[in-house]
């Protein structure tokens, strides 16, 4: 059986390759989304890539995901500082989440620094740029594994 995987995107995140390449890089929201769904079909995963600017959407994608998917990486953006209704929609997954960001959280505005997600995510990837898609993706899957 094909374990499925959901990719969960929040705000801002479909303008990459436009906003702040200093912070976020030359790559497109497309591109991101190209090279994701082609690494996890070269590890055997079935993987849905999704992006939303409004909290109420990913909080009933976070939902709807429980019974779906096997596995989730989530970057929420500015909503990992701030919303404890995603937080807490992560919280009845009940299966491996690795929060996603591509910048280095911890090295940016204070604000930035505290993560909702973080305590209840099955581990991280931070500051790697977008290629940490592709390493929450390797990652996921052996967790998948096992």
């Amino acid at each position: 059986m094909i374990n499925k995987i959901i990719i969960v995107n929040g705000p801002n995140l479909n303008l990459l390759g436009e906003r702040e390449q200093s912070q976020y890089g030359s790559d497109t929201y497309k591109d991101l989304k190209e090279n994701c769904l082609k690494k996890s079909k070269e590890v055997g995963l079935e993987c849905e890539f999704v992006q939303s600017n409004v909290e109420g959407e990913l909080v009933n994608l976070i939902q709807d995901a429980r019974k779906l998917y096997d596995g989730m990486i989530i970057n929420a953006a500015g909503f990992t500082h701030s919303s404890v209704a995603i937080r807490d929609a992560l919280d009845l997954f009940k299966k491996p989440i690795i929060e996603m960001h591509i910048s280095n959280i911890y090295k940016r505005e204070e604000f930035r620094h505290k993560s909702l997600i973080s305590g209840i995510a099955t581990g991280g990837i931070f500051g790697l740029g977008t290629e940490g898609y592709i390493l929450a993706i390797i990652s996921l899957q052996k967790i998948l594994q096992k």
